[in-house]
Parts: C-alpha cells; sequence; structure tokens
C-alpha cells in the first residue's frame, strides 16, 4: 500500500507541478503576445512616421524643383529676350547698311546715266566733227 500511496502522490505532484507548467507557460505566451503586439503597434508607429516624413521630405523636394524650373523658365525668358534684341539691333544695322547700299547704288546708276549721256553726247560730236573733216578734205 505504501507503493500505491507514493505513486498516488508522485503522480499528484506531478499533476500539481503539470498545472503550474502549464500556468506559467499560458502566462508567459500572454506575456509574449502582449510584447509581440507592442513591438507590432511601435513598428506600425515608426513605419507611419517614416512614410510621414518621406512625403514631407517628397513635398519640399517638388516644392525646391518647382522653384528651380520657374528660375530657370525665367532666365531662358530673360536670354530670349535679349537674343530678341540683339538680333533686332544687328537686323536694323542690316537695314541702315542696306539702306546706305540702295543710296549710293541710287547715286552710282544716276552718274552711269550721266556719264552715258555725256559719252553719247560727245560721240555724237565726234561724228559730227568727223563728218565735217572728211568734207573739208
Amino acid at each position: 500500500m505504501e507503493r500505491d500511496t507514493i505513486v498516488k502522490e508522485v503522480v499528484e505532484a506531478l499533476k500539481i507541478f503539470s498545472r503550474d507548467i502549464r500556468t506559467q507557460i499560458d502566462e508567459m505566451g500572454s506575456q509574449l503576445r502582449t510584447e509581440i503586439q507592442d513591438t507590432a503597434n511601435q513598428l506600425r508607429a515608426e513605419i507611419q512616421d517614416t512614410a510621414n516624413q518621406l512625403r514631407a521630405e517628397m513635398q519640399d523636394m517638388a516644392n525646391q524643383l518647382r522653384a528651380e524650373m520657374q528660375d530657370t523658365a525665367n532666365q531662358l525668358r530673360a536670354e530670349m529676350q535679349q537674343f530678341r534684341a540683339e538680333v533686332n539691333e544687328r537686323f536694323d544695322r542690316l537695314e541702315q547698311k542696306f539702306a546706305g547700299l540702295r543710296v549710293e547704288l541710287t547715286e552710282t546708276q544716276e552718274t552711269v546715266h550721266f556719264l552715258a549721256s555725256k559719252t553719247i553726247q560727245h560721240e555724237k560730236k565726234l561724228h559730227h566733227l568727223a563728218k565735217q573733216l572728211e568734207s573739208v578734205r
């Protein structure tokens, strides 16, 4: 009987020990679940913060790029206006040169016409004089 009693006491002690272990395992599982949930919540919060920071940085970069593009566009406009002014100035100078050349050409044509008419007059006189010389001979 003593054996049965000892076995029963050992079995009873094992049951108690088993319940204690199950309780400890359940508590550890609950703690682990809580820690995992807390870690997941912290990670979610950090991810959200990082996403918000990235959005803000992207918005800042977009604004900065817009400003740089506007500056570049303004510079290009200014350069184009300066180029137009230079081209207009050069065309004005060319027009003045052509006007001067036209005047010179007109004067040259007038001189040529004058010289041509004088040449014709002199030729007529020479023919006339040549005829007079022939009649005198």
